[in-house]
């Protein structure tokens, strides 16, 4: 298990949206994110999600010349963190983030964790959830998924 999670925002919004945030505490036990993602996601942040700074500020205004803000700064926290792991959905960023060596994962990545833990005893309710909101999951993707999740 990685030392620290770093949470993008779409992570958070499809969680919360579920009525599932509390699932990536169960995951992971030091969860962290960006004072840039929690300002984006507009709502109060669980007090067991830790808001830390980037302190290379120039390096994530360069990765905003590329991708969104919060992305950039969950990039920018990466990079400073040893050990983490980023969770990050949208495939530009994701793209980045291996072109620098960062081990990430997806929200759906994260789900399928929580199957294989036992903390949940099936990933396929919860794609069907995440498929009534705007999150798009391809079939691809969630036939991968139930593959992985051994589903």
């Amino acid at each position: 298990m990685p030392k620290i999670i770093i949470s993008d925002t779409s992570c958070f919004i499809i969680l919360t949206n579920i009525g599932e945030l509390d699932l990536l505490h169960k995951v992971y036990d030091h969860v962290a994110t960006t004072i840039d993602i929690a300002v984006e996601f507009g709502e109060l942040l669980p007090e067991w999600v830790e808001i830390m700074p980037v302190a290379d500020k120039y390096k994530q205004q360069l990765l905003e010349m590329q991708i969104d803000k919060g992305e950039s700064s969950a990039i920018a926290l990466a990079l400073e963190t040893p050990g983490s792991t980023l969770i990050l959905d949208d495939y530009k960023a994701r793209n980045i983030a291996a072109q620098l060596g960062i081990i990430y994962t997806g929200t759906i990545g994260v789900i399928i964790k929580e199957k294989l833990k036992g903390i949940i005893p099936a990933v396929k309710p919860l794609l069907e959830k995440i498929k009534q909101t705007d999150f798009r999951l391809s079939p691809e993707i969630e036939i991968q998924a139930l593959k992985e999740a051994d589903e």
